[in-house]
């Protein structure tokens, strides 16, 4: 799990055989059974994290967020929590909790987000979405589409998978 010098948990409810790889800093969420976690990742409160998660180094996954079990998060991808982000209030005083609405991202599945991307708050990426590299993502992602640019189009869909029970030609 690391060691003291590079990890630090406040109030976070671990499943089994979760694993950090340093200078991981995580308060108030809750991390899933069999979930790794990168170095240099901040995880803030209220953030749920399910099983079987893959979290890369240097990405920052703020309150408001859930992810969803066998998720996969690339290296330096960047949650937002709030539409409307101001350092003061209209009267020039330092925002407090009270001045901010938080609001909540859902990540499905299984949905992939590549290295770099910046995922605005207020939508859902689909199950089984792919989310390219570098993408700023801007609305909700249909599951099984595959997103890409600035602002993220869908550039194409995944196929059903098969129900067939056997192995695809």
């Amino acid at each position: 799990m690391g060691d003291d010098s590079t990890v630090r948990l406040r109030d976070v409810t671990l499943g089994n055989n979760v694993r950090f790889f340093g200078f991981v800093n995580a308060y108030g969420c809750s991390i899933g059974d069999d979930t790794r976690i990168g170095t240099f990742v901040e995880i803030q409160q209220g953030v749920r994290i399910g099983r079987r998660v893959k979290v890369q180094s240097h990405s920052f996954i703020c309150t408001g967020v859930d992810i969803a079990d066998e998720a996969f998060i690339g290296h330096g991808v960047m949650f937002t929590n709030d539409r409307y982000p101001r350092s003061t209030t209209e009267g020039g005083a330092v925002q407090g909790a009270a001045d901010w609405v938080c609001e909540p991202t859902v990540v499905g599945r299984r949905a992939s987000i590549g290295t770099n991307a910046t995922i605005l708050c207020g939508i859902t990426i689909g199950e089984d979405a792919i989310v390219g590299a570098g993408a700023v993502v801007t609305r909700d992602v249909p599951p099984r589409a595959v997103v890409a640019g600035n602002p993220a189009r869908v550039v194409r869909r995944l196929p059903e998978p098969s129900t067939s029970g056997g192995e695809s030609p």
